[in-house]
């Protein structure tokens, strides 16, 4: 195993031709798709990972220069792939991570035969004609609860994410990835997805994007989606599931594995 894999906890597994990849979003880890996993066994090979500054991770490694931006994690990303030899790829990003694709298929599209996009957004703020959800006193109050008490804020913000009471199992299992996590590596993580705007490189994604999204979810208004749709470079497609939630692929997994599996399965019709 090389130096990269490593510190990423990196897992292939299945026996298929082709590869899928599966990264997590903020405050997760790999086993976010548990339920999806033994889905895609058969049929491809399949790699997942953890972020560098997730819980499993060694806070070590991670870097407050290097992470300050996206562009770092789509860095990480891209040598994933190269360590692996990994040629061309599914790529299956939750939340933060679909924009990580998107910018490292930007340098790099020869290695994204599609992105499938779950819970994605390319700003999170509010600014004229773009309603991302969130204004900058929202956040400033949220990275003030981080600072004051990390575990009562991890509390409080995995059911509002989750879209569940806390005696939920998803709510349960979002708490306890997301109280793993170093609390000073999730407020600069926070930060840095939160105030984030990668809408300017949207038109040079070339690769298809399949856009998945729920019907309601606290960090991104559905109107993001039509957004992503329309101002993306190459082919893409949304579909609106029937289901609450930031964290679709944990708490709605009979409604969400079957539209992720047909998504990866087939291109967009034309």
């Amino acid at each position: 195993m090389g130096i990269v894999e490593e510190a990423h906890n990196v897992r292939v597994i299945g026996g298929g031709e082709r590869t899928i990849v599966l990264a997590h979003g903020f405050g997760t880890d790999q086993s976010v798709w548990r339920h999806l996993v033994p889905h895609l066994v058969e049929e491809f090979r399949v790699v997942l990972f953890d972020n560098i500054g997730a819980g499993p991770t060694n806070p070590d490694y991670f870097d407050f220069d290097r992470y300050v931006t996206l562009e770092g994690y789509a860095l990480d990303l891209l040598a994933i792939l190269e360590e692996l030899s990994v040629e061309s790829c599914i790529f299956v990003g939750h939340s933060v991570s679909a924009m990580i694709g998107a910018i490292a298929s930007v340098s790099r599209p020869d290695l994204f035969s599609k992105l499938v996009f779950l819970s994605a957004s390319p700003r999170y703020l509010n600014d004229v004609d773009y309603f991302g959800g969130f204004e900058q006193e929202d956040l400033d109050q949220l990275f003030e609860a981080m600072r004051a008490n990390y575990k009562a804020w991890c509390s409080g913000f995995a059911p509002l994410a989750v879209g569940g009471d806390m005696d939920s199992v998803a709510v349960q299992e979002f708490s306890r990835t997301l109280f793993n996590v170093r609390p000073d590596i999730a407020l600069s993580v926070g930060q840095m997805i939160f105030q984030s705007d990668v809408r300017h490189l949207l038109s040079l994604v070339t690769v298809p994007c399949h856009i998945i999204q729920s019907t309601k979810d606290l960090a991104v208004p559905v109107v993001v989606s039509e957004y992503l749709h329309k101002h993306l470079g190459g082919d893409s497609i949304v579909e609106v599931m029937a289901c609450e939630g930031h964290l679709p692929q944990l708490s709605s997994p009979d409604i969400v594995t079957p539209v992720l599996l047909r998504h990866i399965k087939y291109g967009i019709a034309v």
